[in-house]
């Protein structure tokens, strides 16, 4: 590894260090010049800054190990001080929130390809609580449990179940509670340092004992990768808790192969570790992470799921409320999951939860998986959509039973740039943007925004698939929760499309096209449901991420056929919309 360069280099004597948090780290951070520069930085101002609050810890200072065969780099005085003034600030905080803290300067100040590759985000206290709540309400006795987090960096839940087993062995002669902990408690990761100070977290967290007993807890964290299973871990743990990382990875042949039963095309590093994280449970353990809600629904964790409702059936679900403000850097749709193994019971509980500062909880009565293993998980998403989520269930119409499917617009633009055109052509085709749907559900052709060409010149034959020749329901592909509808379409008339012979549509919108003409339900109609307040809160308990995928729509419940007759007759009529979305809301079940 390169040495990293000189203090003088890494860091301008006139850094900015007013700030006695953890925002400091990433302000002295800015200034570090290339990508091990800023992770020496990181690790030097991590360590000196544990240093510091080692030492003002009572009843004595903790022993500060130095990182093994991990470059430091001297911080000039400036950044000392920060680190000494940041110390003085974390001992004054319980230590969950003061090794959190920790945690997010490490975090904060590393490079970001360095975060982004390793997932490196670290656990805020109150869903660490929150989790281990779960786990408990699940069946696990903490007082007797072996435990493991396989992404253990920065020590969150480490600290969380320490001071569990403490609890559960008060009264116990310190050195027992000692061996109790290194026998029952592991943590592993890449991440060295985040392996260096999820162990100095566990020090910190039985400083006391190590003063009584006259010696130091043994190493409870290592660095290992967690998807290779070692033999001696297979089906060792009682619980097995964790804040896993995310993100697509490339698998070898051999990693793809071992994980087969539970991947479907794009395998991410939170659908691994929850595999996992099974194989670590034995039979009749639990499995509680903190993860992304879109494995809910995805098309790539079908086998995911099916894979959990087969080997460990989930027994509660607690959604955070807030995507923003969750993790340090990060948005994220993210939940808090217990799956048991083994377990026959394949309904289980729904809670809210709202990052806070004490990790306030609501409950929104019970789930039930669907019949088909390979379905997605149909829950409420708010604690009103406890009766919604039971509606849906029942309901077996999906936009298949009525002759439509759905597919993503072909056109990626930029891979096309040379043939868009700003006036017509012989032969070009109109563009069919995202712009064109408005947010009242009406086809206005347009192409307003910057970049924004309204015809496209298909290559003769070689782009014949890009040129839709029919009418279709188009729907806007990308939104979030927090807007007031994740559904937005429009029908494109059959007329637009003759009168140009074919249209181009671009990726940010689906398609929701009739598999044969005329359909047994007008476009129209399909537009109207889905445009409906009722159907956008049914999606709601379907989706889990901001994209709205093909796969999810066509796995959306839709009303009964004599209710898409009605409509139809409404329509024709030219009812006033109020009307049509008092009868959709009536098919769902919503008052």
């Amino acid at each position: 590894m390169k040495r990293p360069p000189i203090a003088s280099q890494l860091f301008p004597l006139d850094a900015a260090v007013s700030l006695p948090d953890r925002a400091v780290a990433r302000t002295l951070a800015e200034d570090v010049g290339g990508h091990e520069g800023r992770l020496a930085f990181a690790r030097s101002f991590t360590f000196a800054t544990v240093k510091a609050f080692c030492a003002a810890l009572q009843p004595r200072a903790t022993l500060v190990d130095v990182p093994n065969d991990l470059p430091l780099a001297p911080l000039v005085p400036q950044a000392t001080r920060a680190a000494e003034e940041f110390a003085k600030a974390l001992v004054r905080l319980p230590l969950a929130d003061a090794a959190y803290s920790l945690g997010c300067a490490y975090t904060s100040a590393l490079p970001s390809d360095f975060r982004a590759v390793h997932g490196v985000f670290y656990t805020p206290p109150e869903m660490v609580r929150h989790a281990l709540d779960m786990a408990e309400r699940a069946g696990v006795d903490l007082k007797r449990a072996r435990c493991l987090d396989p992404s253990a960096g920065g020590g969150a839940f480490l600290v969380g179940l320490i001071n569990r087993l403490r609890a559960a062995l008060a009264g116990t002669e310190p050195a027992l509670v000692l061996s109790q902990i290194a026998a029952r408690l592991r943590g592993y990761d890449l991440d060295p340092f985040g392996v260096w100070l999820a162990q100095m977290v566990a020090h910190i967290a039985v400083n006391d004992l190590e003063a009584e007993a006259g010696r130091r807890l043994a190493s409870i964290v290592k660095v290992r990768d967690s998807l290779d299973v070692k033999e001696e871990d297979n089906s060792a743990f009682d619980l097995v808790c964790s804040n896993v990382p995310f993100g697509r990875v490339t698998l070898s042949r051999e990693r793809r192969a071992l994980y087969a039963r539970s991947t479907y095309g794009h395998a991410n590093l939170y659908g691994l570790f929850t595999d996992a994280g099974v194989r670590y449970a034995r039979n009749g353990g639990v499995v509680a992470y903190v993860m992304p809600t879109s494995m809910l629904s995805g098309l790539y964790f079908r086998c995911l799921r099916a894979f959990l409702a087969t080997e460990a059936p989930p027994q509660e679900i607690t959604f955070v409320t807030e995507r923003s403000g969750v993790f340090d850097d990060a948005l994220q749709e993210t939940m808090l999951a217990t799956f048991h193994k083994g377990h026959p019971n394949r309904t289980g509980k729904v809670h809210f939860m709202t990052i806070d500062g004490c990790g306030t909880s609501t409950v929104a009565g019970h789930f039930s998986l669907p019949a088909d293993p390979f379905a997605p998980w149909l829950l409420p998403r708010t604690p009103d959509q406890a009766s919604l989520a039971a509606k849906l269930h029942q309901m077996k119409f999906r936009l298949r039973s009525y002759g439509y499917r759905v597919s993503t617009g072909p056109l990626v633009w930029n891979r096309f740039k040379p043939q868009f055109r700003r006036s017509k052509e012989v032969g070009a085709r109109p563009v069919i943007w995202a712009e064109a749907v408005t947010s009242d559900g009406r086809f206005l052709w347009r192409s307003e925004r910057r970049n924004h060409a309204p015809w496209f010149l298909p290559k003769a034959h070689k782009d014949d698939w890009l040129v839709v020749d029919h009418a279709c329901v188009l729907l806007q592909r990308t939104t979030a929760k927090e807007q007031d509808r994740r559904l937005i379409a429009a029908e494109m008339p059959e007329s637009f499309v003759a009168q140009h012979g074919g249209v181009v549509v671009e990726n940010h919108l689906n398609m929701i096209r009739a598999r044969s003409a005329p359909p047994a339900i007008p476009p129209a109609v399909i537009a109207a449901v889905l445009n409906s307040r009722a159907a956008d809160a049914a999606f709601r308990c379907i989706s889990g991420s901001v994209a709205v995928s093909a796969f999810e729509l066509e796995e959306l419940p839709l009303p009964y056929p004599a209710t898409m007759h009605e409509i139809t007759d409404l329509l024709k009529q030219e009812a006033a919309p109020s009307k049509i979305e008092q009868i959709v809301a009536a098919a769902y079940g919503i008052a």
